[in-house]
């Protein structure tokens, strides 16, 4: 396997996404669980059936690009180089020696996002400090562990030593990373509307914001067409983020994450479980009676 992906990572973008689409259409028609799950997701969003389509081939795209991302040379840059749009919103925040908490969503390749900024500010403002669930599988959980850990770029586990690490790096002025949509363990977020369903979400994106005076910044990779390389693209957070009221916070977050999904939903991972419930809780939609 390792060698594989060694081999895969050393092909250009276009190659990879092409094998990629076909790789997430295949996925699609041989697993009737992905397949529902997609459907019911985007529905729940009223998401149009091309865009859902799109969907599916995007999401291959996303998976077979991680050999690239994750294996390069430590020291070699994203190739085509990365594009920005908003970049204006992380001079400010470094300006006003604010820290930076990124809200990526499951959409387009929010891998590249962390590595874009690593390239560009880290040697200026610091590391940036993202924010991950270590992988079940050992030799996943190796090579994902040793991938992510590249110049500018560091790593912090979901838990509670890795909130402090968070902490601190907003109060030295760095940038956090953090995927608002991923759903939290148990006893760290709140059940939440995400397109009109319940959700459990995290509380930690405002937590981190209320508690160090960060500047969220909304920031998603769109994934260019025929391995033309990414787009960053930054919007600040529409809506300020209510302090003690947990359930009001994260329901900010979730708006906003809708809205900058319905701007792009070709590239949203619909099949992502996202209104599963957490591990070791009861999920209150279900009756007790």
């Amino acid at each position: 396997m390792h060698r594989t992906l060694r081999w895969l990572s050393r092909r250009p973008l276009w190659f990879l996404h092409a094998i990629g689409a076909a790789l997430g259409w295949l996925t699609y028609a041989l697993s009737p669980t992905y397949r529902r799950r997609v459907r019911s997701n985007s529905a729940l969003a009223g998401i149009a059936a091309s865009a859902r389509r799109h969907a599916v081939a995007e999401a291959g795209r996303a998976l077979l690009e991680l050999p690239y991302l994750w294996l390069r040379a430590p020291d070699a840059p994203i190739a085509p180089p990365v594009q920005w749009e908003g970049a204006a919103l992380i001079d400010a925040a470094h300006a006003a020696g604010r820290g930076i908490v990124f809200l990526t969503p499951h959409m387009g390749s929010f891998e590249v996002t962390a590595q874009a900024y690593a390239e560009r500010y880290a040697a200026a403002h610091g590391p940036i400090t993202v924010l991950y669930r270590p992988a079940r599988k050992a030799w996943l959980r190796e090579l994902v562990d040793t991938s992510r850990a590249r110049p500018g770029l560091a790593t912090a586990p979901a838990t509670l030593a890795g909130v402090r690490q968070m902490i601190r790096a907003l109060r030295r002025g760095e940038a956090v990373g953090l995927l608002p949509d991923q759903v939290p363990p148990a006893g760290l977020g709140v059940w939440a509307p995400f397109f009109g369903q319940k959700a459990y979400t995290m509380t930690l994106a405002a937590r981190l914001v209320q508690q160090t005076g960060a500047t969220p910044v909304i920031a998603w990779g769109e994934r260019l067409a025929h391995g033309r390389g990414y787009v960053v693209r930054l919007s600040p957070l529409a809506e300020a983020l209510p302090a003690d009221d947990a359930l009001a916070a994260a329901s900010v977050v979730n708006r906003a994450m809708e809205a900058l999904i319905r701007r792009a939903p070709q590239q949203y991972l619909w099949g992502y479980n996202r209104y599963k419930g957490p591990r070791q809780e009861v999920d209150p939609r279900v009756s007790s009676g």
